[in-house]
């Protein structure tokens, strides 16, 4: 081997030096290539996140458009097919585009720094996972600008969506659209999960674990097992649409339940794959603004973990009025109570942090506080629908949709929103104005109430979800104009985040690695962080590694090659470091991979032979994105895995 071969470490050079070397091998390439075949988990999340909040900005001109439709009875603003497209978009954008992906974003971005790794597990799926949420995201919306849109509702009952009445092609755009989306989550859910297990810094064992990364190991492993349900309930659909088959057709033997059965065992977990995260960032953002450890750290674990297994046995919750038996009617209405007990305990966790701690309150504090009030309110209402008497009363009524946007919006945005003005730094090196962040907040709070408690008492007072109008005298009127003129209110408190975010993107990179003092690994690199996360491999010695090492830097781990993207493997349970590994190139083929498995996935909602003829391409780019390369090839020797 010449001298010009030989490995370079990471002790083979001065400190100062270590950046410029890691930086060339760790981001190769510049400009629209770099874009195009970035690898990199914090370019990506990026990308996650910004796709996510324009999906959530066209959802919500939605929702603003059906409360001006609904403000006064008898109003034509929309008519009844744009009515049922729009909310049909509206429900679908916010959950299968807005929500869950979003929630991943952040984990894309902060699990791996967390756990001081220098990038995530399966790079070039996460990679993958991205293009694909993307193209599925514009196919249904181009649909639904041409007038193609679902008008199903974003659950798509049968025999609503099935053949005999969901003419043309929306119910069948809706259903591919279910594969994009999942094949996207179930990627990122695997990605976490292995990054979790197998990539944590030396000395991070699961008892040093943030809390963040449980909630998200957590999600992820609900992810696995809930979707998959959706994904075959939704190939079923289509089936049965295009191939003839009759899955949800009673009169050749099939059972319409049966799509509800499938749809809810994913639909309940679903809504507690947004809200733990959510509660994963208050958690963070709670024992930050504390300055102290957080209160219950093992019991705020094993309440997520609960939360996790509980949501699994919820379903039926939306099924009160199905005629299902009443012994098992009353097993799921006892789930959907005790639920609440976990979740409980964290709350009750967080306010012991700050009674015992020196509280200082910045915007994200606000959210999380709104959080707590909102997510109550949304858990309250909860538990009366659990309750199979009062459901039946209730059902189909805007008591539901009261509930479900207070739990949303409460339980999953509002901590969210926090977490951007949490992490802000972070991402981008600048921190969002705590001035506009107030009135962000308060605005916020006063909308969602405004919003959606009328909502409440229109469902008591009898008027029914999914109408497009309603006649007058009927006393719904005054609670809807109110519950207009909250939406707009809240549409207004995310404008000035907006404005909040653009302000902040305008000004300089001038932010501390740590300007919140807060405990955790993500804080111990620059921010934002260089392509490489650490230029060593941080030790845990620590659950709050950042604090009980104030007086000096933290210890790490040296030996890897800078020539090269080397990490380091540890054990799933006690993080010990068992061999060096080289992180995969930047490439254009999950690119491509998105690309021919999008053709696929649309042209078979047209011909079913696109499967057929489709599976080519996508296997010639599989082929194209797993074939061995040169550079690639060269695996750490026996006498290198050693960390």
């Amino acid at each position: 081997m010449s001298a010009a071969q030989q490995p370079v470490y990471d002790t083979d050079m001065p400190a100062s030096a270590l950046p410029e070397a890691l930086c060339r091998t760790w981001n190769p390439h510049t400009g629209l290539w770099n874009w195009l075949t970035s690898v990199d988990h914090k370019s990506i999340a990026l990308r996650y996140m910004v796709t996510a909040f324009a999906f959530l900005i066209l959802g919500g001109i939605l929702a603003l458009a059906m409360r001006l439709q609904l403000a006064q009875p008898e109003l034509r603003l929309l008519s009844p097919d744009i009515y049922n497209q729009f909310f049909t978009m509206h429900g679908t954008t916010m959950m299968f585009l807005f929500a869950v992906p979003v929630m991943e974003a952040v984990a894309i971005y902060l699990v791996p720094l967390m756990v001081g790794a220098r990038i995530i597990a399966f790079p070039r799926l996460n990679a993958f996972s991205y293009w694909v949420y993307l193209f599925g995201g514009c196919m249904i919306w181009v649909a639904f600008f041409v007038n193609a849109g679902p008008d199903a509702g974003w659950f798509s009952y049968v025999p609503l969506a099935g053949p005999e009445y969901g003419a043309g092609k929306r119910s069948d755009l809706w259903a591919q659209l279910i594969t994009f989306t999942e094949i996207s989550a179930l990627a990122v859910a695997v990605e976490i999960v292995v990054t979790v297990f197998r990539m944590r810094a030396p000395g991070m064992g699961l008892n040093r674990i943030p809390v963040f990364v449980w909630a998200m190991l957590v999600t992820s492993f609900s992810i696995i097992f809930a979707m998959p349900s959706v994904v075959v309930g939704s190939s079923m659909l289509i089936s049965d649409r295009l191939l003839a088959t009759h899955f949800f057709n009673p009169a050749e033997g099939g059972d319409a339940l049966l799509w509800q059965h499938l749809f809810w065992f994913f639909g309940h977990p679903e809504v507690y794959i947004i809200f733990i995260p959510a509660v994963g960032m208050a958690s963070m953002i709670v024992e930050t603004a504390a300055r102290r450890p957080l209160f219950g750290y093992p019991l705020v674990v094993l309440s997520l973990i609960s939360i996790g297994f509980l949501s699994f046995g919820l379903w039926v919750h939306h099924m009160f009025a199905a005629g299902l038996p009443r012994m098992g009617n009353s097993f799921f209405s006892a789930s959907s109570m005790a639920i609440a007990i976990p979740t409980g305990a964290q709350i009750f966790c967080w306010i012991a942090t700050w009674w015992d701690g020196r509280l200082r309150i910045t915007t994200s504090v606000l959210f999380v506080i709104g959080f707590m009030i909102l997510f109550v309110l949304g858990g309250l209402s909860g538990i009366m629908i659990a309750s199979v008497p009062f459901d039946l009363q209730a059902t189909d009524t805007y008591f539901i949709v009261g509930h479900i946007h207070y739990v949303l919006l409460g339980g999953a945005v509002a901590p969210l929103l926090g977490a951007v003005y949490h992490w802000f730094p972070k991402f981008t090196g600048r921190t969002l104005s705590e001035r506009l962040g107030a009135w962000n907040y308060w605005l916020y709070l006063l909308g969602a109430n405004l919003t959606f408690a009328p909502m409440l008492i229109l469902g008591l007072r009898g008027m029914t979800r999914r109408i497009f109008t309603y006649p007058p005298g009927f006393g719904w009127a005054d609670l809807n104009l109110i519950a207009t003129i909250g939406s707009f209110v809240l549409g207004l408190s995310f404008l000035i985040f907006l404005i909040n975010v653009a302000r902040a993107l305008t000004l300089p990179r001038v932010c501390a690695a740590n300007p919140w003092d807060a405990p955790t690994l993500e804080w111990a690199t620059a921010s934002p962080p260089p392509p490489y996360n650490f230029a060593f491999t941080p030790l845990a010695e620590s659950r709050w590694p950042l604090w009980s090492n104030r007086s000096g830097a933290l210890p790490y781990a040296t030996g890897l090659r800078t020539d090269r993207k080397e990490i380091i493997i540890t054990t799933a349970v006690e993080a010990q470091a068992v061999l060096r590994d080289i992180a995969p190139a930047p490439t254009i083929w999950p690119l491509l991979a998105a690309i021919v498995t999008t053709g696929m996935l649309v042209g078979s909602i047209y011909t079913p032979s696109a499967l057929v003829y489709g599976a080519i391409p996508v296997g010639l780019a599989l082929v194209g994105w797993l074939y061995p390369r040169k550079a690639e090839a060269e695996l750490p020797s026996q006498e290198e895995k050693s960390a």
